[in-house]
């Protein structure tokens, strides 16, 4: 079975096994989709399994979620601009859950509304608990390198 990958190619099926479980998801205000289907089609077509739980995810499902599905990774992407404040309150909900403080958590995309300024949100969401930050206008390969890893680290780069 083979499906289409964000650039239009086709590829096959995720081999039973490979790559992590990840959870995508959005913040709490973003009912953005578009971002949340290309990561999940970016993250499959890298071996991974995807549970998309989609836009408008309150803090409260986002942990229930990650209880029920027990993901190597959660993906939280933002595209209306307030993944910074949305963010920061999701990431201190989810460390106060003592089964699920070490679990790596990402953010990326649009996170504040300084628009064409951007950056300078990272270092303060990394401090609040995320373990990598990639914030828009750099594209994909900062994220992409950062799953290729063996073992990811802490970052603070481009978009997810």
């Amino acid at each position: 079975m083979s499906s289409l990958t964000p650039t239009g190619t086709t590829r096959p099926a995720p081999r039973a096994g490979s790559g992590r479980r990840v959870l995508v998801s959005s913040v709490s205000s973003d009912s953005h989709t578009w971002n949340l289907v290309f990561l999940q089609l970016l993250l499959e077509e890298m071996g991974h399994e995807v549970v998309n739980i989609g836009a408008c995810v309150p803090d409260e499902l986002l942990i229930s979620e990650c209880r029920r599905h027990n993901p190597d990774m959660v993906v939280v992407s933002s595209v209306n601009g307030h993944g910074f404040l949305d963010g920061r309150r999701m990431i201190g909900r989810l460390r106060d859950e003592a089964d699920l403080a070490d679990l790596p958590v990402v953010i990326g995309g649009k996170l504040g509304i300084r628009g064409g300024e951007g950056g300078g949100y990272g270092a303060e969401l990394m401090a609040a608990g995320f373990t990598a930050v990639f914030e828009d206008g750099e594209g994909v390969a900062d994220f992409r390198r950062y799953l290729e890893a063996p073992k990811p680290v802490a970052i603070v780069g481009g978009a997810a």
